[in-house]
């Protein structure tokens, strides 16, 4: 079994976390009070903004944990 480093399971975590926050920002919303830069009411009004940020996050999570904290 392998061991990992201290805080794997955390940045295992955000990249989770970041990863649903890329779905639940373009998810459609009536009550939005503004329309998305893509033109619909989303969860987020600065839906694709805010995705490829997310996205970015993410991937940093995943490359940080890769490299840094496998225990390979």
């Amino acid at each position: 079994m392998k061991t990992r480093k201290k805080g794997y399971n955390l940045l295992l975590g955000l990249t989770i976390l970041f990863s649903i926050m890329i779905v639940t920002t373009l998810i459609p919303d009536p009550s939005a009070s503004k329309p998305c830069l893509l033109g619909y009411h989303a969860h987020c009004t600065f839906a694709p903004i805010s995705t490829v940020i997310a996205m970015l996050a993410a991937g940093a999570m995943c490359l940080i944990r890769n490299k840094k904290l496998s225990g390979s």
